[in-house]
């Protein structure tokens, strides 16, 4: 398969109850390259709910999509992602929670974030070799959505404003909803999903993935973090 951007995630473990509850939810599992049935809950319309996260798969971003830069090759990065998750120790955090961010749902890291948010800075400045940087018209599409100095500055030194001290770990559930719609669809998954949250909350390894053609993104490897 062709691939034409490529990013470093968290990918929750398959085999997790919580991971295969909240893979139905959004739809797509990365990890198979499959589309998945939504659960059905309550008056919740899932599809809708879903739609605009659905593609990225169940996920945290900890390196932001990027292009390989001009010169550089997959298996060079493929080794690179290796080296890093070698020299990294597993994050432990005390769990996850449902959350509102703005207007949309996502799972929240509970506890003390210092190791967690390190080592998302580690893969941001690690890999960025690989990245090619930023055309006039993302840079121009970034900024319409209004940025601060400090991300403005993140997008121009890192392709994404959200990295470094602007990052902010969190896994998504929904697109921007409207409240009544948000508040309904909390609910629902407090109900069933919560349950099913790790405590602790551990990460063990980072997946590499891979933007198809059509924007949905592939799980291509995991490396496991053995520092």
């Amino acid at each position: 398969m062709t691939f034409t951007r490529y990013a470093i995630y968290f990918a929750p473990p398959a085999a997790a109850e919580w991971t295969k509850f909240a893979t139905s939810w959004l739809g797509w599992d990365m990890e198979t390259g499959t589309l998945v049935a939504h659960p059905i809950v309550g008056e919740i319309d899932v599809a809708a709910v879903t739609n605009v996260p659905r593609k990225y798969g169940l996920h945290a971003t900890l390196k932001p999509p990027f292009r390989l830069r001009e010169g550089q090759t997959f298996d060079a990065l493929h080794a690179a992602c290796g080296s890093l998750a070698s020299n990294q120790p597993n994050v432990t955090l005390d769990g996850l929670e449902i959350a509102r961010l703005g207007r949309f749902l996502a799972l929240l890291p509970m506890g003390d974030t210092q190791a967690l948010n390190s080592l998302a800075a580690t893969c941001v400045q690690t890999l960025d070799g690989f990245r090619a940087p930023p055309s006039e018209v993302e840079l121009a599409r970034r900024r319409a959505a209004g940025l601060t100095p400090e991300q403005d500055a993140n997008l121009v030194q890192w392709g994404y404003p959200h990295v470094l001290d602007a990052f902010r770990f969190h896994i998504t559930l929904s697109g921007k909803l409207d409240k009544p719609t948000l508040r309904a669809t909390q609910v629902a998954l407090q109900t069933h999903l919560a349950p099913l949250l790790p405590q602790p909350f551990q990460i063990t390894d980072l997946a590499l993935m891979g933007e198809a053609e059509d924007g949905r993104f592939h799980l291509i490897h995991r490396y496991a973090l053995s520092g």
